[in-house]
C-alpha cells in the first residue's frame, strides 16, 4: 500500500512539474482576449494532449531508445518560439488578422508544444513500466487544472496590460521557448 501511495505522490508531482509548462504558456496565451469558455475548451484541449502524448510515449518507451525524448523537448521548443514570435508580431502590424490563435489549428499546435515534454517522460515511464492508467490521469487532471489557472490569470493581467498584454504573452512564450532550446546550444 506505501509504495503505490509513493508512486502517486512521485506522478503528481512529475504532472505538476510537466504543468508548470502549460501554466507559464497559459499565462502568456491568456493574455488574448478570451471569453470563459473558450478558457474551458483550451484547458480540456491541453488536458487531453497531457493524457494522449504521454500515453503515446509509454507505448514507445518500451520499443524505442531515449534519443526521442531529445528530439521531442527540441520541436517543443521550437513551436512555443514560432507561437511567440507570431504574438509578438501581431501586435506590431495594427489591424491584420493574427496568424496563429487558440483556435482550430492553432489551439492544436498550442496543445502540442506543450504536451511535448509529457511524451518525453511518457518514454522513460515507459522503459521503467509505470502503472499507465495512474500517469494519464496525473498527467492530465494537473495539466488542465494549471492551465486554466494559466489562462485565467493572463486574462486578469491582460486588462492592466491593454494592448501591450499580447506581446508580453508573446514575450513569454518565446522565452519558455528559448529555456527549452538551451540545452541544444
Amino acid at each position: 500500500m506505501s509504495g503505490m501511495v509513493g508512486e502517486w505522490v512521485t506522478l503528481l508531482l512529475m504532472a505538476f512539474a510537466l504543468g508548470m509548462d502549460a501554466f507559464s504558456v497559459g499565462l502568456g496565451m491568456g493574455m488574448y482576449k478570451l471569453r470563459l469558455k473558450k478558457i474551458f475548451n483550451i484547458g480540456i484541449t491541453i488536458g487531453l494532449f497531457h493524457v494522449w502524448m504521454p500515453l503515446v510515449g509509454l507505448i514507445a518507451g518500451k520499443f524505442l531508445s531515449d534519443k526521442f525524448g531529445v528530439f521531442a523537448t527540441f520541436i517543443g521548443g521550437l513551436l512555443l518560439i514560432v507561437l511567440g514570435v507570431q504574438m509578438v508580431w501581431s501586435t506590431m502590424k495594427k489591424g491584420e488578422e493574427k496568424v496563429i490563435s487558440p483556435v482550430g489549428f492553432g489551439l492544436l499546435l498550442f496543445a502540442l508544444s506543450v504536451s511535448l515534454d509529457s511524451f518525453s517522460v511518457g518514454l522513460t515511464l515507459g522503459i521503467y513500466g509505470a502503472k499507465t492508467i495512474m500517469v494519464i490521469l496525473c498527467f492530465g487532471i494537473v495539466a488542465t487544472v494549471q492551465t486554466w489557472a494559466g489562462l485565467l490569470l493572463g486574462r486578469k493581467v491582460q486588462g492592466w496590460l491593454g494592448t501591450y498584454s499580447e506581446a508580453l504573452g508573446g514575450a513569454i512564450l518565446l522565452a519558455f521557448g528559448l529555456k527549452l532550446l538551451a540545452p541544444f546550444w
